[in-house]
């Protein structure tokens, strides 16, 4: 029998309160950043007393206050509820990342007042933009000569307007900028502009000069907006404006026909749009955000465009971007699917869109220069088939024993095999073959059978070059033979000497060549390719005695070869090797029929590739001459302090001269402020680490940011120049100058104009003085980009260092 259950009533239980995230877990911050003197934070007192120990940890209180605002707005916005803390974190509402300062948007204005008191920072740059326009063109017609590098520039935009394909070391963006100036201008693209020559009267030099001197125009409101969003002070900002604005180098180049003012006001865009969009970073993917980061990849295309260097301001972009992403690769807070996001949205606008706006130029290019010119024979036999007034649809398609023809090197910056009259002064001392860029008829052979075959008969029936012909290349102006020996190259000394020997009825069995067919671009591989035809077949030419093939690689001879190619017989059998291809370019033979033009087509990308690898080539070959001086080059160690300067006309009594020299003080104080920072930076690094308390969060991020893109940006466009080999000159520096003037403000703007330790009056004073410093010192050399009449010595006081041959000849 079971007992009676009893219930007994012993109270409810009591309520447990709601769990919050810091049961959870509790976030310890460290003492130095985040905690202040009412938190228990340990002070080093084993050997300074608590004042001086406190000092060294100044500021906390403020910081432990800011950090519980934004804590508690996270509580505010976020129900914790017993859930992940960290799955809820947001960014804080205050940035840290540097930049310019974040505001709300205020609403419409309802009156003038209010819309001018809303737009008040638009006010000095549109006084800054009429300062330039006075500064850019003042005299801009004063000389009525080519000035400087106008002699190639101006020509290529001549070329432009008479659509005649030429060639250049340089992306077309900027001459087709030129070239556009021309024809808004009125110009018909008659004038050659050669090197000193006076305009004539129906050239419109002065419009054109004008119009590409807007883009300087605009680089000094530009500098200011860029300043203005690295998060400068409002007197930072106009020292950069005015430092754009009055250096004497800066507005020189813009002056001119040039390209520069172009490159440098691309340089500018694709700053001031890398700083727009990184102020658009705290609301990723939004509608600005996507403008901005579309607009840097824009404006890297168009820079890369006008003139290689380009690619060092995106190299600047790149690190940026590199850096960016890494930071966001350790946030917690984004997803892979966000981290995917924001990598395939900087490919997309900062890769694939500066590739497209580059292709696209060169496109735009080749439709314009549709017509035959000089710089055809730098392009592919192909892609000169397709120019209107080209010959070669004119030429027999198929090759054959008795045919005059020219063969082009297919190698990229390949040229057309040449010979002269003047001799090796080196090796067999026989007459020099070498590889020549421009059409002549040093550049024609002939084909003939071997010695001991019978004697080319034009009147014997035809007989078509194939596959495995043993035959003799004779040059037709000179009559002598295409011959290689066992003596070595004069450059490539590896290879064997190729040289032209004996006459059309002297020679040996060292003019001998064996055609290899490679294949043919429309008949396929060799299997396929019944004869040889021109321009469409690649082949190789093997010398029958030494098994060394022909090759041209873009080895430039001395002097004494007049800067040609080299030639030489390749002792390596590399099959692949595209410098060891060739193909008929030009073709002469009455025996045999004219060719179809609708049989030639050269593909878009491979003219595109074909060209910048040329261009690269020849750029690459653009090396100081030892045999002579060149008083106008100088070497990157001469910029930064301003050793040399350039003439960039005449310097006779009766010329207008001009000088590229900067103003000094801003050249000198933007250096020393590099030093400077370094120094700096090392300092406060120091005291970081022995605890010493001299930033918020905050100021220290955007010390370092706008640091990062001055020093950066400056290493990029000046360290890269000591490992090129060309010849370099003083406007190369113009880039590398614009972030040494940014650094200059930052550090005075550091030290001086935003310092806790200088009164207001004082900081006016000191920037008065800054300015009118750099106003008198531009003024003082304002006649070298104005212009100098007479006799330079009648103009005192310019040569403030020995080195600049201003006076002397």
């Amino acid at each position: 029998m079971k007992p009676d259950q009893v219930t007994l009533d012993i109270g409810s239980p009591p309520r447990t309160p709601p769990r919050l995230s810091s049961d959870y877990e509790e976030v310890p911050y460290p003492s130095t950043h985040w905690s202040g003197p009412n938190q228990g934070e340990e002070l080093p007192l084993h050997y300074m007393n608590e004042d001086k120990a406190r000092r060294r940890v100044r500021g906390t209180a403020g910081l432990a206050e800011d950090t519980g605002d934004v804590m508690q707005d996270i509580g505010e916005s976020y129900d914790d509820d017993g859930k992940e803390f960290y799955n809820k974190m947001r960014p804080f509402k205050g940035s840290f990342t540097g930049g310019r300062p974040r505001h709300r948007i205020p609403p419409p204005p309802t009156n003038f007042a209010e819309f001018v008191q809303q737009n008040q920072e638009h006010i000095p740059p549109i006084i800054y933009t009429l300062l330039s326009c006075w500064t850019r063109f003042h005299l801009i017609g004063k000389s009525n000569v080519v000035v400087w590098d106008e002699a190639h520039f101006g020509k290529f935009g001549s070329h432009y307007l008479k659509q005649e394909f030429y060639f250049d070391v340089h992306p077309p963006l900027g001459k087709m900028l030129v070239g556009l100036a021309g024809l808004l201008s009125g110009y018909d693209g008659s004038f050659d502009f050669k090197s000193g020559a006076e305009y004539p009267e129906g050239v419109p030099y002065v419009a054109m000069r004008v119009m590409l001197a807007t883009f300087g125009v605009a680089m000094v409101p530009l500098a200011w907006y860029t300043a203005v969003e690295l998060g400068l002070s409002w007197r930072a900002s106009h020292l950069v404006a005015i430092m754009v604005l009055c250096d004497v180098a800066l507005l020189c180049i813009s002056r001119f026909i040039l390209l520069d003012s172009m490159l440098l006001f691309f340089t500018f865009t694709t700053v001031f749009c890398m700083a727009k969009f990184h102020n658009q970073q705290h609301q990723s993917f939004s509608v600005d955000w996507w403008i901005w980061l579309f607009a840097t990849g824009y404006s890297i295309g168009c820079v890369t465009s006008v003139k290689w260097i380009g690619m060092f301001v995106t190299a600047l972009v790149g690190a940026y971007t590199i850096e960016d992403l890494w930071t966001k690769f350790g946030d917690l807070r984004l997803s892979w699917r966000d981290q995917a996001r924001h990598w395939g949205a900087r490919i997309c606008c900062l890769i694939i869109v500066p590739f497209i706006v580059y292709l696209a130029c060169f496109k735009i290019h080749f439709l314009i220069l549709n017509h035959s010119g000089p710089g055809d024979s730098q392009m592919s036999s192909l892609f000169q088939a397709n120019l209107v007034g080209n010959d070669f649809g004119k030429n027999p398609l198929e090759i054959a024993y008795g045919s005059k023809l020219t063969l082009k090197n297919m190698g990229y910056g390949g040229g057309l095999l040449h010979s002269h009259v003047q001799h090796y002064p080196v090796g067999s001392a026989q007459q020099q073959i070498t590889c020549y860029h421009y059409k002549d008829e040093n550049n024609e052979w002939i084909i003939h059978p071997r010695w001991n075959e019978p004697p080319l008969n034009l009147n014997d029936p035809i007989r078509f070059l194939s596959h495995g012909d043993v035959i003799r290349l004779q040059h037709s102006p000179t009559t002598r033979n295409l011959h290689s020996h066992t003596v070595a190259a004069p450059v490539t000394k590896l290879n064997n000497e190729v040289s032209c020997y004996g006459n059309a009825t002297v020679g040996d069995h060292h003019d001998y060549w064996r055609v290899e067919v490679v294949d043919d671009i429309k008949q396929g591989s060799r299997e396929h390719v019944d004869r040889i035809h021109s321009l469409t077949t690649r082949l190789r030419f093997r010398h029958e005695t030494l098994g060394c093939y022909l090759r041209a690689a873009n080895a430039i001879l001395p002097q004494w070869g007049f800067k040609q190619v080299e030639v030489s017989c390749d002792k390596e059998n590399n099959p692949k090797d595209v410098h060891t291809y060739w193909n008929v370019e030009s073709h002469w033979n009455d025996r045999l029929p004219a060719g179809d033009t609708k049989f030639y087509k050269s593909p878009f990308f491979r003219d595109f590739w074909h060209l910048n690898v040329a261009m690269m080539t020849s750029n690459n070959a653009l090396i100081p001459d030892p045999d002579k001086e060149d008083i106008l080059a100088s070497q990157p160690t001469d910029w930064p302090f301003m050793r040399l300067g350039l003439r960039m006309c005449g310097w006779g009594d009766n010329q207008t001269k001009y000088y590229l020299l900067g103003t000094p003080l801003i050249w000198w104080g933007g250096t020393i402020s590099l030093i400077a920072s370094t120094i700096i930076l090392g300092i406060y690094l120091l005291r970081m680490q022995r605890k010493y308390k001299d930033f918020e969060p905050e100021e220290w991020e955007h010390f370092l940011y706008v640091g990062k893109v001055a020093f950066v940006g400056w290493a990029l466009h000046y360290f890269p120049f000591f490992i090129m080999g060309r010849v370099t000159y003083v406007h190369h520096y113009l880039p590398t100058l614009y972030f040494s003037v940014i650094m200059a403000a930052h550090v005075i703007d550091h030290f001086l104009l935003t310092s806790r330790r200088l009164a207001e009056n004082t900081k006016t004073i000191v920037y008065s003085v800054i300015v009118a410093c750099i106003v008198a010192n531009f003024w003082w050399f304002r006649g070298l980009a104005f212009g100098i009449d007479g006799p330079i010595t009648d103009h005192k006081g310019l040569l403030w260092r020995k080195t600049w041959n201003i006076y002397h000849q």
